[in-house]
């Protein structure tokens, strides 16, 4: 991951998902819609998981593509459910791949949870249902319930289904304890990657409690923030850039890129940095 010139920010995309979590194209197939979207620098960041990045590393040579090994870690903070993207780091390192595979048993229990109060609201046969739309069996999640919900005419997309059955809140949501802020850091810097807090504008959080969540995050080591993203307008994306500056992090930038029917930003497809920020992949000797 060395590049001796600045590479141009709309080439960069450090936030996708494949099936190795919720995404609907396998890690080879995300890497080649990115280089047809003409992205340069991808990093691949599935949900607990890290089994897609060996093909998807192979694949990105095979285009001629940087690829930056990655991962989406979930967290719980006060009460409330976060992501945090490591980006750079060594999958095979023992203390983060003993916690993810401790994350990925908790989301199973979570399913069989979720599916139970699915039925509460006469919604049967979900866990085998959101199973059959999870390509790797180990990683099951809200977004395979919300598929097979879908495919049942619950709701005419995914977007509708987390709203009405999936959201904190509502009938289907469960809460689940995750990695804490403290674990999450410690095993992306510990595996040598840099950890970001990433689409901090999906999360219900007041002003206070954000500025609290960033200056913990800051000193467990945390070294970046999303600050373009999908779940930003572009009030959030000045908002999180001031605070980026404000708490001295780096700045991220990713499509969180699923399928090309879900998601709100293709793979590729991104507004540029303010010109205020410090882009994370200068951390990531990526120019």
């Amino acid at each position: 991951m060395t590049s001796t010139l600045p590479i141009p920010m709309s080439l960069i995309d450090l936030h996708c998902h494949s099936t190795a979590s919720d995404g609907v194209l396998a890690p080879a197939e995300v890497v080649r819609q990115a280089v047809t979207r003409g992205v340069a620098v991808l990093a691949l960041t599935d949900h607990d998981e890290v089994g897609g990045l060996a093909p998807a590393r192979e694949a990105a040579r095979a285009e001629g593509i940087t690829f930056v090994e990655g991962v989406e870690v979930s967290v719980t903070w006060r009460a409330q459910t976060l992501h945090v993207v490591g980006l750079g780091i060594d999958p095979s390192h023992p203390q983060l791949t003993a916690g993810l595979a401790g994350l990925r048993a908790g989301r199973r229990e979570r399913a069989r949870a979720i599916a139970a109060e699915l039925a509460r609201c006469g919604i049967h046969g979900s866990l085998e249902g959101a199973y059959a739309h999870a390509r790797n069996p180990d990683l099951i999640g809200r977004t395979h319930f919300a598929r097979f919900l879908v495919q049942q005419g619950v709701a005419t997309d995914v977007k509708g289904v987390f709203q009405r059955y999936l959201a904190q809140g509502k009938p289907g949501y469960v809460p689940h304890p995750w990695a804490s802020l403290e674990q999450a850091v410690a095993w992306i810097r510990a595996s040598g990657g840099v950890a970001v807090l990433a689409h901090p504008g999906r999360y219900r959080l007041s002003s206070g409690a954000m500025e609290a969540l960033l200056a913990e995050f800051r000193n467990w080591g945390g070294m970046g923030i999303e600050v373009v993203s999908p779940n930003h307008s572009l009030d959030d994306t000045r908002r999180f850039a001031h605070l980026a500056v404000r708490f001295g992090l780096a700045a991220s930038a990713g499509s969180d890129f699923h399928s090309p029917e879900e998601s709100g930003l293709s793979l590729g497809v991104l507004p540029p940095l303010p010109e205020e920020c410090r882009p994370i992949w200068s951390a990531l000797g990526l120019g």
